[in-house]
């Protein structure tokens, strides 16, 4: 079949007010913590693309009934920290690395057998940084050489641990600090650099018992976590797309309504104002997440150097960084 052919015309004098899909990162928390609670979780803004679409498979075949009512609401009947059950095939990640590395956290306090599996892509990033600190908590965790997917995860009776990150990662720091669930006593994680924190303040709003001191974050094992309602910000790595565009194209003004702001992830929006965009931060208010709305104006922007913290916080912004600076 032929391929339509795309045209792209140049534009300027863009006028807007427009809404990011919601936080993939907040989505697929929403679905693992949802599912291992107790009680109903409804999600409303959630994400309906692959990667999310594989963490709520997954969970599926561990026994959750979720419900999908919309593209953007679903609704999960969580099982409680030991009501998953054991799959009776391979679980699939798809493309999503949040996914396999998280769940893999959760699998590790289970007492059963799993196998997670992705495409070609997932199978070739290797998954050391979250086994090895797994299996200092007792989980048997095995993989091709290397630690390349397919896993396998024998999952048990945890021990708490006090461990440090080697570089700063959020799906890392999450993966123990989900296994610290299970573990008996408090398990602890320092981190080089501050990464994004949904995980943190996610598990702290159903229930678990979770604090951070400077970059070390604490987590007491064996919690109740109650489900709730959860609202999704749209997503800030989603917007930035839109900032820039706004920010490029001559005489536009594009207002992005309801962005989450965790000043963990906002480095986009500190880097391109240092480059002189004219971006103002309205309306923040203070759910689960800080949301705000944002609007953008066209700017004559001006290069910069980057380096530290800064790239934790807009790691996955950083090509349409570049992009912003041609």
């Amino acid at each position: 079949m032929k391929k339509p052919n795309i045209i792209i015309y140049p534009k300027s004098n863009l006028k807007a007010e427009i809404y990011a899909p919601g936080d993939k990162s907040i989505s697929h928390r929403s679905v693992m913590i949802g599912s291992i609670a107790k009680g109903i979780t409804q999600i409303n803004g959630f994400l309906h693309g692959e990667d999310c679409i594989a963490t709520i498979n997954a969970f599926r075949k561990m026994g959750v009934n979720i419900e999908e009512v919309s593209k953007d609401r679903i609704i999960v009947y969580g099982v409680g920290l030991d009501g998953l059950k054991e799959p009776d095939d391979v679980l699939d990640m798809g493309n999503s690395g949040t996914s396999m590395r998280l769940i893999s956290g959760i699998l590790a306090g289970q007492s059963f057998y799993s196998v997670l599996t992705g495409d070609n892509s997932l199978r070739n990033r290797p998954m050391g940084r979250i086994a090895d600190p797994l299996r200092l908590m007792g989980a048997n965790i095995y993989g091709r050489s290397g630690d390349f997917a397919p896993l396998t995860i024998i999952g048990g009776k945890l021990k708490a641990i006090d461990y440090q990150t080697p570089t700063a990662s959020a799906q890392v720091k999450s993966a123990i600090l989900l296994a610290g669930l299970y573990a008996d006593g408090e398990t602890s994680v320092t981190e080089t650099a501050k990464s994004r924190d949904h995980t943190e303040r996610m598990l702290q709003s159903f229930g678990a018992d979770i604090r951070s001191i400077g970059l070390t974050y604490k987590i007491q094992g064996r919690p109740e976590l109650i489900g709730r309602n959860i609202n999704i910000p749209g997503d800030i790595s989603s917007a930035a797309y839109f900032i820039v565009a706004g920010l490029l194209c001559p005489n536009s003004e594009i207002i992005i309504k309801n962005v989450g702001v965790n000043p963990t992830r906002t480095g986009i929006i500190d880097a391109l104002k240092t480059m002189g965009a004219d971006i103002k931060v309205e309306n923040l208010r203070e759910e689960d997440e800080p949301i705000a709305d944002l609007v953008v104006k066209s700017s004559q922007l001006k290069g910069a150097t980057f380096s530290g913290d800064i790239i934790v916080r807009m790691i996955d912004e950083i090509p349409i960084l570049v992009l912003s600076a041609t």
